[in-house]
């Protein structure tokens, strides 16, 4: 299972995880030679992740909602710097420098984008 999909079935244990895209397919060009659009994959609403989250134990005592490093915490998952980089070459994610607050700030943004886009029912400030 894909390090993505493991954070998913961790929040969504009755979802099915191999359904679960982590990142948009490539664009293949179309007769004309100009990129064709991918299609997001069809999402299934799945629950408020934010309930979700908070509902679990220890939650309050992780800043889940922007840290990376506590989210996985939280679900029990690796959160050391190589888990990260495994997590952000799978979601194509390479904005800053791997381990800087920078980068772990974006790398929590597109694993929450990500979650939303498969299902995941979550706030703006989230996803953004």
């Amino acid at each position: 299972m894909s390090f993505f999909g493991k954070i998913f079935s961790k929040i969504f244990p009755s979802a099915n995880a191999a359904e679960v895209v982590a990142a948009p397919p490539a664009a293949v060009p179309d007769a004309s030679g100009a990129p064709a659009v991918a299609a997001p994959p069809p999402s299934i609403p799945l629950g408020d992740v934010p309930a979700i989250l908070d509902a679990m134990p220890g939650a309050a005592d992780l800043n889940w909602r922007t840290s990376i490093v506590d989210l996985l915490k939280l679900l029990g998952l690796d959160s050391s710097l190589a888990a990260r980089k495994e997590l952000a070459g799978e979601i194509l994610f390479s904005d800053g420098e791997p381990g800087s607050a920078e980068w772990n700030i974006g790398l929590h943004k597109q694993v929450m984008s990500r979650i939303a886009a498969n299902g995941g029912t979550l706030p703006a400030e989230l996803r953004d």
